[in-house]
């Protein structure tokens, strides 16, 4: 199921923008503001990528989407909510069940983020190596084999 909005909760971002957040967010440009009932929609839904990008970005919590199978079973629904620490996504699923879990969002302005910041290893010597950048930091480990 692609992105649908509910036309009972949107307020086309009313007083906040000049327009729905959803129709400058979207990457493949799919979400427009229907004139009539002043309020978003997914003009071409099956061409939806379901990036998640308007579900994120709405303030009204108005566009729904189908969980992806990793993390929402067949027939549970999946809502994220933006909090102070990052977005959190609540999975409500068919017998009842409800699970909550959060992903913090980005701690630094964007471009100021050091990518080799307290990385073990060498990077004029990574060059010259078969391992990934990081990869000893992230196993724990303060050298790498390597093949000679």
């Amino acid at each position: 199921m692609p992105t649908f909005v509910d036309p009972n909760t949107c307020n086309a971002c009313a007083g906040e923008h000049q327009g729905p957040l959803c129709v400058y967010i979207c990457p493949n440009d799919l979400m427009v503001l229907d004139l009539e009932p002043n309020k978003g929609r997914n003009r071409e839904p099956e061409m939806c990528s379901e990036c998640y990008a308007c579900v994120k970005l709405c303030p009204q919590e108005a566009i729904h989407v189908r969980g992806y199978a990793d993390f929402v079973p067949l027939g549970a629904t999946v809502q994220p909510h933006r909090v102070e620490d990052g977005l959190t996504w609540d999975v409500h699923f068919r017998d009842g069940r409800e699970f909550s879990f959060t992903y913090p969002s980005r701690t630094r302005q964007a471009g100021t983020v050091n990518p080799y910041e307290n990385f073990t290893e060498q990077r004029d010597a990574d060059l010259r190596n078969q391992s990934l950048a990081g990869e000893s930091l992230w196993l724990g480990v303060p050298d790498l084999p390597s093949v000679k």
